[in-house]
């Protein structure tokens, strides 16, 4: 896993207690202490680091932030959970060390996962790390794996009591405008309007899948061939409607004709990268799921991550997440932004 991070020297890192956790991981495998400790800057909600023993061996520890916490959020033993059932499927996930759910050792719960090796492509620069053809490559990776994802045998994996099937779109909406509301400090009106406008024009559900909730390129670990390593951050997944959660990596897709980045990532403008017309061809295409509506589906995406970034920057402002990246700075703008480009879709359908 490769990504900008913040050394740490052992037990001196926000959010770790250096000492019990080494303890713990000792239990379960084979390492030479002292462990160091790397925050992995990008994610803007649960805590990533980089674990590492004297040895070089390598693990991934994941914990919630520091404060603002919101209530249903940042839930480790849920987000375990769906990791231990993917691991014997074929959506490629880090295999799961163990699950914390004891706050004397940590302060909080926490699950470490097995290293994977890969890169985070966020920049341009980071896309530059891949040949043209290899970031076609992984623009089909990313669709035919969403496709996996929402193909995952929910008996089989004991996935089916993850949430509630019916109305997902209807409770997302419910769920991110009350998320906004409960962290904005400030009036929005458009975020009220595109609402309004959502609500009233709902495509019907027809089937529900596991959708993972937050499925971009920056949340995957991607290897130089463009081959897709390993799926991360799976800590709003639930059961729902396939369609609005492929909609939602749309809404993170930037082309270069776009104007704005939303979370100040332009991996995806690189050459080589498809547009998101050919990614919802082949994704229909490899589902037989008719795409029709995506438009409106791209509008609640742009709106939804709207209301997402509102309260993201709020926890970094409220200094529950340390070392603020600069593109958060950037995200009041990018919130008016995206509820805009949501208004505007909307009333063009």
């Amino acid at each position: 896993m490769t990504s900008s991070a913040h050394s740490a020297a052992a037990g001196s890192v926000a959010g770790i207690d250096a000492a019990p956790v080494t303890a713990w991981l000792a239990e379960r495998v084979e390492l030479d202490p002292p462990l160091s400790f790397e925050l992995i800057t990008g994610g803007h909600s649960n805590l990533t680091y980089r674990v590492a023993d004297s040895e070089g061996r390598r693990w991934v520890l994941r914990r919630p932030p520091l404060a603002h916490l919101l209530a249903s959020a940042h839930d480790m033993v849920r987000e375990h959970r769906i990791l231990a059932a993917l691991e014997p499927t074929p959506v490629p996930t880090p295999p799961v060390v163990g699950l914390c759910t004891d706050a004397e050792i940590n302060g909080a719960d926490f699950y470490v996962t097995e290293f994977v090796d890969g890169t985070v492509l966020r920049s341009l620069a980071d896309a530059e790390m891949l040949a043209p053809e290899a970031r076609g490559v992984l623009s089909q990776q990313l669709v035919e794996v969403q496709a996996v994802i929402h193909d995952t045998d929910l008996g089989g994996t004991g996935l089916d009591t993850l949430g509630r099937p019916e109305d997902y779109v209807a409770r997302q909406i419910h769920v991110w405008r009350r998320q906004f509301n409960a962290m904005t400090s400030r009036d929005l009106p458009i975020i009220e309007r595109v609402h309004d406008m959502l609500v009233s024009t709902i495509p019907p559900q027809t089937e529900a899948t596991l959708v993972h909730g937050d499925y971009r390129l920056d949340n995957c670990l991607s290897r130089t061939d463009g081959e897709l390593a390993a799926v991360l951050d799976w800590e709003i997944s639930t059961l729902g409607d396939p369609l609005a959660d492929f909609g939602f990596s749309l809404g993170y897709w930037v082309e270069p004709g776009d104007g704005f980045n939303p979370l100040g990532h332009d991996a995806t403008a690189a050459e080589g990268f498809w547009t998101r017309e050919q990614l919802a061809e082949e994704y229909a295409r490899l589902t037989g799921r008719d795409v029709s509506a995506m438009q409106w589906f791209f509008a609640f995406a742009s709106w939804r991550l709207a209301c997402i970034l509102e309260g993201v920057h709020a926890r970094y402002v409220g200094g529950a997440i340390p070392d603020i990246p600069p593109e958060v700075h950037e995200f009041p703008d990018s919130i008016v932004a995206l509820a805009e480009r949501a208004e505007s879709v909307l009333a063009n359908l």
